[in-house]
């Protein structure tokens, strides 16, 4: 029997479809759609975003919700990822690459700056936090390992939109919900547009309070070996803890260690 009889006779016994692969199809689906729009759809809203028939999504959300996979809030019915999912994420992203090449560079940036660090990846037009490392202060932002936060409102994902191609970049700024969370909030994409240009020019994003009040952010992008950016990492503190000398170390420090982190990556993977 030659190579050709013997896939012959494998495709002859191969099965058609995996068995529970269109249920399985369903609950990605609508994992997809509550990870694409976390916090924002109730059960009704839900139902109209899945193209499924209304009684097929009660099921597969009382499964994820069963699951720990989704939760939903007792104040206002919306969903989120739940903690089983977030877990499981996480466990990846202790293995990432990125995150332990970049660990030793983010423990000497905060002990650098006593301040709280992030580092954070793209997805689903949200940078998601890999890792997080605290100061010595009582004062905190209030985030987390696989918390999300939308790119044109945060330092992190300033920073990441400003290394995309201009090309790409408008493509994801008409894609993006510019919802406004302070008076200081980037709402246009045009206005956006020209934040980024200066964010490229100084090497470092700038969150002037426009994610959460008294809270300021600086972050840089982190490139690949083909100068493709996969994340930044970002310095943040109350405002009470920044001045004009506190932002020039911070910017200083924060582009050099997102340069760092990208000279490391480019010979390791």
């Amino acid at each position: 029997m030659d190579r050709s009889d013997i896939q012959d006779e494998a495709d002859s016994r191969a099965p058609t479809h995996v068995q529970g692969a269109a249920s399985f199809s369903k609950f990605m689906t609508v994992l997809q759609i509550i990870a694409d729009t976390p916090g924002t759809l109730d059960i009704a809203q839900l139902t109209k975003r899945a193209p499924f028939p209304r009684g097929t999504v009660y099921r597969l959300v009382s499964a994820l919700i069963a699951e720990g996979l989704i939760t939903q809030s007792g104040e206002n019915g919306t969903f989120r990822l739940g903690p089983r999912l977030l877990h499981l994420a996480a466990k990846t992203w202790e293995d990432s690459d990125l995150r332990t090449i970049a660990r030793d560079f983010l423990i000497s940036l905060r002990d650098a700056t006593d301040e709280a660090v992030h580092l954070a990846v793209p997805s689903n037009n949200r940078m998601v936090y890999i890792d997080k490392l605290v100061g010595s202060s009582t004062v905190q932002m209030k985030t987390s390992i696989g918390g999300q936060v939308e790119l044109h409102s945060t330092s992190v994902g300033k920073a990441w939109l400003s290394g995309l191609p201009d090309q790409r970049l408008m493509e994801v700024l008409k894609s993006l919900d510019l919802r406004r969370h302070t008076a200081k909030t980037f709402t246009t994409p045009e206005t956006l547009f020209d934040e980024l240009k200066r964010t490229r020019e100084q090497g470092f994003a700038f969150d002037d309070e426009e994610n959460e009040p008294d809270i300021r952010c600086l972050g840089s992008p982190i490139f690949n070996r083909l100068r493709e950016p996969i994340g930044a990492v970002s310095i943040s503190m109350p405002v009470y803890r920044h001045d004009a000398r506190r932002h020039e170390l911070c910017a200083r420090l924060v582009r050099q260690t997102a340069k760092l982190i990208s000279t490391e990556l480019s010979r390791m993977v």
